[in-house]
């Protein structure tokens, strides 16, 4: 089960109220009689009209539909050949048990002396047990559907059935990106599962889910969805529950009411290594996607138009004219990318790409990703308070490709540096770039900051920044800079300055407040 240390957000707990075949009318309380004359009209007055409150008439059971659904669900143990003049021992394979499932190192281990290595025949040594996993039968010829951490690095893949019959499985495919992989086993008329429908997935439904935590096989959990699309910085668009969900889990179905497979439980978010009531799955419909090419090539293919993106928020949508914070703010463009020869340019702010609209900046490598390679796309920006429509052909992704590289040096400034009092107001000194530093910095335009003080710092900008833009003006010169900055101070008084930084090849937003902010 994967660990998500750093993934910020409220434990949601599962307490409600239920009551057993309760209907609305039983919970109204009776008439108060006044002490006053005309009680009695009072009480003989006819009940104000109200609507009647949802009351929840029972809780659910599960034993049938565990009964139905359990022969799809599976076990998978891994094994990995070691090395044989390797001596990990037993300590070593438990810390490595706990820095995988638990992502902490094993606590109260007291420290291992250093001991001489055995001597040891040449070649590979004996196949030990390197996890243990959930997965669940995706057709009946035997294709298994499961996470890719939970086969990663294995040698032998085991697969034992709700019947306890064992199969060694051939991996068929494994996608990092979506933490999706499919194995095979030699079998068939086996019981498979039955794929749901997320958009019809609502939050506070109940679902179950069935694996193997800590290698106890067949074991089932319930709860509620508690959020959908849950962005974790991840590939996928997470649908997040309250079912239990431990080491083991990792790859079993979470299964609706109905007996459908919905999700692939992934992750869990943890401090201490164990269920904290918050759990997540992959959504079914992307994770057979990602099956359906695992199945047919053996990997799979994504889109890729070149870019490095990242969020935009309220004050910077609000500050450049955008108004509510949508879209994706293009803070790198690769070089000789679809999205260079477009015309897209660093900061940038993609609002819609081949007629979808882009609501958060992790909408749009989905969107990318799922375009085959070859398609010519449509790309809306926003730049410089206006609206644009780009064409561009999308190339394809080669693995976990990255945007970016070793950022350039910057070379110290020759131009004098300017120095008027709006500059100053801000705490920034300035000075031109030659020909030789925008080659380098690979900018067209922009001034490089030589101090950054006072509410220049406060906003986070530093020395080396280039100010590629003030308020939606370009700047070329320190002289364009000073003006710009003296056109922004004096028609939005009280309101901060929008500036266009680039720092290290990525691109984004830097707000200034003359004076400090009030809360």
């Amino acid at each position: 089960m994967k660990y998500m240390p750093s993934f910020k957000m409220r434990q949601p707990l599962l307490a409600a109220a239920m009551m057993l075949g309760v209907t609305a009318q039983s919970w109204a309380a009776p008439a108060a009689v006044s002490a006053t004359p005309n009680s009695a009209a009072v009480a003989s007055a006819p009940a104000a009209t109200t609507a009647a409150p949802l009351v929840v008439r029972g809780l659910p059971d599960f034993a049938d539909l565990v009964e139905q659904v359990a022969p799809m669900v599976v076990n998978i143990r891994t094994s990995a050949r070691t090395d044989a003049a390797a001596d990990d021992g037993p300590d070593q394979q438990m810390q490595d048990f706990f820095r995988h499932f638990f992502g902490m190192p094993m606590p109260n281990l007291p420290p291992q002396m250093p001991r001489p290595k055995r001597a040891q025949p040449p070649g590979p040594g004996p196949e030990v047990p390197k996890g243990v996993g959930s997965g669940f039968i995706l057709t009946p010829d035997g294709y298994v559907m499961t996470n890719a951490h939970v086969i990663e690095g294995a040698d032998e893949v085991t697969v034992t059935l709700a019947d306890k019959r064992e199969f060694k499985a051939k991996i068929i495919g494994a996608d990092k990106r979506t933490d999706v992989a499919v194995v095979k086993i030699d079998a068939n008329n086996l019981p498979a599962a039955h794929i749901g429908d997320v958009g019809k997935l609502r939050v506070g439904e109940w679902v179950m889910a069935i694996g193997s935590p800590f290698g106890l096989d067949n074991t089932v959990t319930a709860g509620i969805v508690s959020a959908k699309q849950r962005d974790t910085g991840d590939y996928l668009p997470f649908i997040q529950t309250d079912v239990a969900v431990n080491p083991g889990n990792s790859g079993g179905p979470l299964i609706n009411m109905r007996g459908e497979v919905v999700g692939i439980n992934s992750q869990i978010y943890s401090r201490s290594g164990g269920f904290m009531g918050i759990s997540f799955a992959i959504p079914i419909d992307e994770a057979i996607r990602v099956s359906n090419q695992l199945r047919t090539n053996g990997h799979v293919t994504r889109g890729l138009i070149g870019v490095s993106i990242g969020q935009v928020s309220r004050e910077v949508a609000q500050a450049i004219g955008l108004g509510k914070p949508k879209g994706a703010l293009v803070r790198h463009v690769q070089a000789d990318s679809p999205a260079a020869k477009a015309g897209v340019e660093p900061g940038d702010i993609i609002t819609r790409f081949n007629g979808q609209a882009i609501d958060n900046a992790t909408d749009l490598p989905r969107l990318v990703g799922d375009t085959k390679p070859g398609t010519r796309a449509s790309v809306t920006i926003f730049r410089r308070g206006q609206t644009r429509d780009l064409t561009l052909t999308v190339a394809e992704m080669d693995g976990d490709q990255a945007v970016g590289g070793k950022p350039p040096a910057n070379k110290a400034s020759e131009a004098a540096p300017a120095s008027s009092p709006a500059v100053r107001q801000l705490g920034l000194v300035v000075s031109d770039l030659s020909a030789d530093q925008r080659r380098d910095l690979k900018v067209p335009h922009g001034v490089r900051i030589d101090q950054a003080s006072g509410a220049a710092a406060r906003a986070g900008l530093r020395e080396g920044d280039v100010i590629l833009s003030v308020g939606n003006t370009e700047t070329n010169t320190a002289r364009e800079f000073d003006a710009a900055v003296d056109k922004s101070l004096s028609s939005a008084a009280g309101k901060p300055v929008n500036m266009l930084i680039q720092r290290n090849d990525l691109v984004q937003f830097m707000l200034i407040w003359p004076k400090p902010k009030t809360p």
